[in-house]
C-alpha cells in the first residue's frame, strides 16, 4: 500500500495547503546553560522530549545557536502533529510526508517583509545578476528540518522510546557512499532518500569591483566604512568579527583575533593597512571600549555591543537604496573569490585565511560565473573571424580536395 492511501483527509490538506499549520507553542530562552533554550506548547508547557533531545546535543558540544535552530524545528514537527493530533510517539512517515507537504506549499513568513517597489521573489536582481529568495521555504531548510526530526527520534529510539520506526526514511544510499571515504576525494554519488528535496550547490557570489565602490562610499559614517573593510579584508563571518575587542587588535602585524564559529577557538584573520586605517579613525571617533568590551558598538541611545542583526540592517539599509540585493555574509564571498582568483596565492594558503575544515570548500570559490567574462565575451564577439590558414607545407590542390575550395 501506497503512503498516499495510509494518511487522512487532514495530512492530505496540510500537504497541499488548504489547512493551516498550528501556530501553537513557542521557542523561549532557558533559565540553564544546559538548556538556553526551550519549547513550549499552547499552554506555555515545556516540551519534555524535545528538552531532553537539545540537552543530549548540547552535551555534545553543539553550540547554543544550533541548539536555538533544532529548537525551531522541532517546534514546526509538534505543530504539524497538533494538527493532525497525533501523539509524537504514536508519528509515522505520513506526518513527516504532511510537514514537507506544507513547507513545499507553504509562504515563508520570514520572506514576506520587502518593501513597496522591491522585486517580486523569486526573480533575479538585474543590477547584480543575483537571485532574490522566493516566498517559500528553499529546499535546504526542508532536508535541514528533516534531519533535525530524524535525530530527534533516533535519540528517543536509543532510549526505548518513541515510535519503533523512524518516521524520517533513512538514506542508506547516502550513509554508504560517504562511509570511510577520504576528505580530499570527491563525494560519490548516491540517491537521495524518499520525501528529501533536490537541493541545489549554491555557488558563491562576490560583489564586482564597481558596485563595491558604490557600496562603501553609501556608507553613512566611520564606524560602517571600518565595519564593512574589515569584513572584506578579512574574510571573517559576520558572528565573529562582531565579537572583536580591543585586546584583539593586533596593529603591528596586521591581524585580528576572533572566535572560529566552527571549532570556537580563538584564531588570528588578516586585515588590510586600510581597513586598520579606517578602525583606528573609528575609535578614534567613538572611543575606545570598556575593558572587555566590543569594538562595534551602537552609535544612538545607551551603547551596547553591536548585535548581527543590527550589522545585517546597516548593509540592507544601504542596498536597498542603492537598488542592489548584497547580503552582509556577501563581503565574506567576496574576500574569499579575490582571495582565490589572485595568482600569487595557491588554495591551500587561502584555505588557512578562511579556515575551511576541506579544500573542496575553498575550491568553489575558483569557479568563474558567466556575469565575470562578460568583457571578455565582448571582446570575443568584437573579434573579426579568422580565416583557416594552412602550412605551407601542404600542397593547395590537396587541401582543397580534402576540405573544398574556398
Amino acid at each position: 500500500m501506497s503512503l498516499l492511501h495510509e494518511v487522512s483527509r487532514v495530512h492530505l490538506d496540510l500537504m497541499d495547503g488548504r489547512v493551516r499549520l498550528s501556530r501553537a507553542g513557542a521557542v523561549v530562552a532557558g533559565t540553564s546553560p544546559s538548556l538556553p533554550w526551550i519549547v513550549v506548547d499552547a499552554a506555555e508547557r515545556e516540551v519534555a522530549p524535545v528538552s531532553s533531545y537539545l540537552r543530549d546535543r548540547l552535551l555534545g558540544d553543539v553550540s547554543p545557536l544550533t541548539c536555538r535552530s533544532y529548537a525551531f524545528d522541532l517546534l514546526r514537527w509538534f505543530r504539524v502533529l497538533w494538527t493532525v493530533d497525533v501523539g509524537w510517539e504514536q508519528a509515522t512517515e505520513a506526518e513527516a510526508a504532511a510537514m514537507v507537504g506544507w513547507l513545499r506549499s507553504a509562504r515563508n513568513p520570514q520572506r514576506q517583509r520587502r518593501r513597496a517597489g522591491g522585486y517580486p521573489p523569486g526573480s533575479v536582481n538585474p543590477k547584480t545578476g543575483k537571485r532574490v529568495p522566493a516566498s517559500g521555504y528553499a529546499p535546504a531548510t526542508i532536508a535541514h528540518s528533516l534531519s533535525v526530526v530524524h535525530g530527534f527520534y533516533a535519540f528517543h529510539l536509543h532510549f526505548g522510546r518513541g515510535p519503533v520506526l523512524n518516521p524520517v526514511p533513512e538514506n542508506r544510499a547516502r550513509r554508504s557512499a560517504l562511509a570511510h571515504r577520504s576528505p580530499i576525494e570527491a563525494p560519490g554519488r548516491h540517491r537521495r532518500g524518499r520525501l528529501r528535496p533536490k537541493v541545489p550547490v549554491r555557488q558563491p557570489r562576490a560583489i564586482p569591483d564597481a558596485q563595491w565602490d558604490e557600496l562603501f562610499a553609501a556608507m553613512r559614517c566611520t564606524r560602517d566604512r571600518a565595519l564593512l573593510a574589515c569584513y572584506v579584508s578579512s574574510g571573517a563571518r559576520a558572528s565573529e568579527l562582531l565579537g572583536v575587542g580591543l585586546s584583539d587588535i593586533d596593529w603591528q602585524k596586521g591581524q585580528l583575533w576572533v572566535i572560529s564559529k566552527g571549532t570556537r577557538e580563538r584564531q588570528p584573520v588578516p586585515v588590510s593597512p586600510e581597513a586598520l586605517a579606517y578602525l583606528a579613525a573609528y575609535l578614534d571617533e567613538a572611543g575606545l571600549p570598556e575593558d572587555g568590551g566590543s569594538v562595534w558598538r551602537t552609535r544612538r541611545g545607551e551603547v551596547r555591543p553591536l548585535t548581527y542583526w543590527a550589522a545585517r540592517r546597516i548593509i540592507q539599509r544601504t542596498v536597498e537604496q542603492l537598488g542592489m540585493n548584497w547580503t552582509l555574509h556577501d563581503a565574506r564571498h567576496t574576500a574569499a573569490t579575490k582571495l582565490a582568483r589572485d595568482p600569487a596565492m595557491t588554495l591551500a594558503e587561502v584555505q588557512t585565511i578562511l579556515r575551511h575544515a576541506h579544500v573542496t570548500t575553498t575550491a568553489l570559490y575558483t569557479v568563474v560565473g558567466l556575469e565575470d567574462l562578460v568583457d571578455k565575451l565582448a571582446e570575443h564577439y568584437s573579434r573579426p573571424p579568422q580565416v583557416a590558414a594552412w602550412s605551407h607545407q601542404y600542397d593547395p590542390e590537396d587541401v582543397a580536395v580534402v576540405f573544398g575550395a574556398r
